[in-house]
């Protein structure tokens, strides 16, 4: 079974019981960049079950933003606005804008995951769980309800040595 099969095949698993309300978990997800105290981003999502590896915890993180991308390009509005305290906490992460989604097309999940766990094999980002370093995606995993998961991402540099 290839990569990419194995990949569907889990997320198909995780699509029959991911509207089994009993069963979600809710955690506290933050992506980080080495040297920065502040997160660059910073949200509770709920996964529909607790996940028992890494590679399920990403993949249910992937397939969170998947949807919230997806929703955001239905939901345009015809005279966006933004609150004051929008505009406050847009800022305290160095950007502020509308949210707008420009591009009409719509993601592909299944690629989406295989990207990222390639992006974690290749160490473009790391993962913590409660300030604790997970470093193998398919080692037996556990998580609490509130339990606070840092993605730290990595910015490659260019060129070489000299």
């Amino acid at each position: 079974m290839s990569k990419v099969q194995a990949v569907e095949r889990l997320m198909d698993d995780r699509a029959e019981i991911h509207n089994d309300k009993e069963k979600r978990m809710k955690l506290t997800v933050k992506v980080k960049k080495p040297g920065k105290r502040k997160e660059l981003a910073a949200q509770e999502l709920e996964l529909p079950t607790a996940p028992h590896t890494l590679r399920e915890l990403i993949i249910g993180v992937v397939e969170n933003g998947v949807r919230s991308f997806t929703e955001r390009q239905s939901g345009k509005s015809v005279i966006p606005y933004l609150t004051e305290t929008q505009i406050e906490e847009s800022a305290e992460l160095g950007k502020v804008g509308f949210g707008a989604v420009y591009d009409d097309r719509q993601p592909d999940e299944s690629q989406a995951v295989e990207a990222a766990l390639t992006a974690f094999g290749d160490g473009l980002y790391r993962v913590f769980i409660n300030e604790t370093e997970i470093e193998d995606l398919d080692a037996p995993l556990v998580t609490q309800e509130g339990d606070h998961i840092v993605f730290m991402r990595f910015t490659m540099l260019a060129g070489g040595m000299w």
